[in-house]
């Protein structure tokens, strides 16, 4: 039967599926398959989590939708509360959207309110960084800086973006250089940035914490964001931070910037905050950001229809109770740990793997045509989708990624297991993994 369905691909329907249980996915004609990266990084407690499905089938029994221009709801109360009660960083706010796109639309939009209420309306650049990714809406779009997602689009894209280089050591880090260094540099950089669009002008810095899938968990180099958050103080510039793949626990710690020494004034998260249960994301701020618009107009000009959506937060308020109650954090830093190990030994000496990285159950590799020089595989090969294709017909569900070297050329995987994985099943990716890419390879 003819799809109806407009595909991301227009060349073929991909296969159906019909039911999940634990860190596996069904298919529609019979096979199994061990979802390595959780969708994109989404499904944290896997499929079909018991507490979870009873979470949302009580919720939708009780009260399916209110709109919060007239109502809040309880589920959205006590997420709140469980997201920011004990003020992390002095994120003390929680707004509660229905995805990581909106969650940054929203995070930059607040960004300018804050600086109009406070009387600073010449503040409207925003600095992020190449070879990132913020979200598919017309906003998040232009602040991120992958190049294959921007092109079609560019005219649409403001120009009130600009774009210094990002903190990717594999790419970027000079062998004349120390990580010191090359941290200094990448600071000096953003410096030189503020001071030619006038630091008076510039409204904040945004960045991913852990670089997700346009360059494939690049992890920051020590100090880097400790230098960002200096500059961005020094120049009265608030720091946003995109943590809608890497947070809620995917690196070990809730929230990423927790391994940095610093915190944001606006974060974004979203996958890891309902698992896939619900579409749910939310970005949390500080009373710093909030405090010019409570002593101004006294309300955010912003909304969208399922804001606080009462099903999607009692399905996020389940995901983060058995996250914390099942003490996941220590979980994902024990099977992370092994899941890098198991990386290292089987590609650590591979000939066309150039790099290995990311943080918990964040990993990526990178494959390179040549590791002494670094250079990517040519583009028209298509090796990361490739290997994607290769690891299906495995039984195995990777994320693969293009352009990671410089937006056109450069291919890697990312690996993101659901949190309650098992030793054998990591095991099992790894071992997967490794024929996948040998048979794409020889393709």
């Amino acid at each position: 039967m003819t799809s109806r369905l407009l595909h991301r691909s227009l060349n073929g329907a991909p296969p159906t599926a019909v039911g999940g249980k634990g860190s596996w996915l069904h298919l529609a004609d019979g096979r199994e398959i061990l979802d390595a990266s959780g969708g994109a990084a989404v499904s944290c407690l896997g499929h079909n989590h018991p507490a979870v499905v009873a979470a949302v089938q009580a919720q939708a029994g009780k009260l399916a939708y209110a709109h919060t221009g007239f109502f809040t709801t309880g589920p959205a109360e006590e997420l709140a509360e469980v997201l920011v009660g004990h003020e992390p960083g002095g994120l003390s706010l929680a707004y509660l959207v229905s995805g990581g796109s909106e969650a940054m639309e929203a995070a930059l939009k607040l960004a300018r309110q804050h600086f109009v209420e406070k009387g600073e309306p010449g503040r409207t650049r925003f600095i992020a960084r190449r070879q990132s990714y913020h979200g598919n809406t017309l906003g998040a779009l232009a602040a991120g800086g992958n190049a294959a997602r921007r092109a079609p689009y560019a005219p649409l894209l403001a120009d009130t973006f600009s774009h210094v280089s990002p903190a990717f050591a594999y790419r970027g880090m000079r062998d004349d250089e120390d990580e010191a260094g090359y941290v200094a540099r990448l600071a000096a950089e953003l410096e030189a940035e503020f001071q030619r669009l006038g630091p008076e002008n510039v409204a904040a810095f945004v960045a991913e914490t852990v670089v997700g899938a346009t360059a494939g968990c690049v992890p920051p180099p020590s100090g880097y964001f400790r230098a960002v958050r200096e500059i961005c103080d020094r120049h009265g510039a608030l720091l946003i931070l995109d943590e809608v793949m890497s947070g809620m626990g995917r690196t070990g710690t809730l929230h990423a910037w927790e391994q940095e020494g610093i915190a944001p004034d606006i974060q974004a998260i979203a996958k890891g905050l309902g698992g896939g249960y619900q579409p749910i994301g939310a970005i949390l701020l500080n009373e710093r950001t909030i405090a010019p618009i409570r002593a101004g107009s006294g309300a955010f000009a912003h909304g969208h229809t399922y804001l606080a959506h009462p099903v999607a937060c009692a399905a996020a308020l389940a995901v983060q109770k058995v996250i914390a109650e099942e003490g996941l954090l220590d979980r994902v830093k024990v099977l992370g740990a092994r899941l890098e190990a198991g990386l290292t030994e089987r590609f650590g000496n591979h000939r066309h793997v150039g790099d290995i990285r990311g943080r918990g159950l964040f990993q990526a590799i990178e494959f390179v045509e040549d590791r002494a020089t670094r250079k990517p595989f040519d583009p028209a090969r298509r090796l990361n989708l490739r290997v994607k294709e290769e690891a299906l017909s495995r039984g195995l569900g990777v994320y693969p990624g293009g352009g990671t070297a410089d937006g056109r050329a450069g291919d890697h995987v990312l690996l993101a297991p659901p949190y309650i994985a098992t030793e054998a099943e990591i095991d099992l990716v790894v071992e997967r993994l490794g024929t996948a890419v040998d048979a794409a390879l020889a393709a």
